[in-house]
């Protein structure tokens, strides 16, 4: 089966266009200001569901409960999300990975509960960042003392200029 680019984009971004805090329409391209406060907003929700629930829990605990405090917060969310793999124009997997959370269309959150952040949890979500080419992304390890330690913000080296 050969894809052909509008169908490559439109498996990739088989997502609802949200743009701002629930803001449905179409994306608008963020400023770097924009995109540091809807981070810097993510954080804050991630660090208070930390303080209520420590480190300790499993994985999908924690992307339960961050997915419902960010909603509650008033930020789109979505989980799971599917991501098509498509080599030289053909897809090979449309369920090749999934994403953890999806903030807004446009955040990519990795939920790890683990004693330490691997460098490949990072590759994966540049990985994950490339495919679907969202602008950012957040890998928050949940089993930190302390969860600002163990959040590494990473930006799509890959987007098309």
């Amino acid at each position: 089966m050969i894809i052909t680019s509008a169908q490559k984009t439109a498996a990739v971004i088989n997502l609802k266009k949200v743009s701002h805090r629930g803001t449905e329409g179409k994306r608008a391209t963020m400023t770097e200001h924009e995109l540091n406060g809807l981070t810097s907003g993510i954080i804050g929700v991630a660090i208070e569901v930390h303080n209520e629930l420590g480190p300790g829990l499993l994985e999908k605990i924690y992307r339960h409960c961050l997915k419902m405090a960010l909603e509650d917060a008033g930020y789109h969310v979505q989980a799971e999300v599917s991501i098509p793999i498509i080599f030289r124009g053909k897809l090979i997997d449309n369920e090749g990975y999934r994403i953890d959370l999806l903030v807004n269309d446009t955040v990519i959150l990795e939920i790890k509960s683990v004693s330490a952040l691997s460098h490949l949890f990072e590759k994966q979500l540049v990985t994950y960042l490339r495919l679907t080419n969202k602008p950012c992304g957040l890998l928050m390890n949940f089993n930190s003392t302390y969860l600002k330690y163990g959040i590494k913000r990473i930006k799509n080296g890959y987007l098309p200029l």
